[in-house]
């Protein structure tokens, strides 16, 4: 996944929301911070893997890409705003978590240490575990990648439409 790339287009969209909506001088940390966590927990509703008392399968594919993409945008964009778009490269980590369930709350722990630390590590670790919950979805850098930068043409065309 070419990060640097990734983060470029990131910095784009996020100058063209802020300045279309006026928000060039306000502190938006803890509003991403809060929306990656919603993101995240629509990706855990979509997956389905934490919800043992039903038998209704995870959504397609597709759908769990899509949702996770989304995360990626508000990581870079918190990555941006600390000044960290400079990585070039993001493994999966090395979490020891096994199970989907049990990485999605490594990934919640991840986002609120960074919050409270705000250091260049803590945002490593938290996009590694972000990317260890991809693997464990099945989804692949390349995916990612392509998802990524058709979610933002499609977040372009939301801000032109009036979003």
């Amino acid at each position: 996944m070419n990060t640097k790339k990734l983060f470029n287009m990131q910095k784009e969209l996020d100058s063209h929301i802020e300045s279309q909506h006026r928000l060039e001088n306000e502190d938006l940390f803890d509003r991403k911070v809060l929306a990656l966590l919603v993101e995240i927990g629509e990706l855990a509703n979509e997956t389905r893997c934490f919800k043992f008392w039903s038998l209704k399968p995870s959504s397609e594919a597709q759908v769990i890409l899509e949702e996770f993409v989304d995360g990626v945008h508000f990581i870079l964009s918190l990555g941006i705003e600390c000044g960290y778009d400079s990585l070039s490269s993001i493994t999966s980590g090395t979490s020891a978590e096994k199970n989907t369930s049990s990485q999605f709350l490594e990934v919640y722990e991840s986002v609120h240490r960074f919050r409270k630390s705000r250091t260049e590590n803590d945002f490593i670790l938290l996009f590694e575990s972000y990317m260890k919950l991809a693997e464990l979805l099945g989804l692949s850098a390349g995916q990612i990648e392509q998802a990524y930068i058709a979610k933002n043409e499609v977040n372009y065309d939301r801000q032109r439409e009036g979003y």
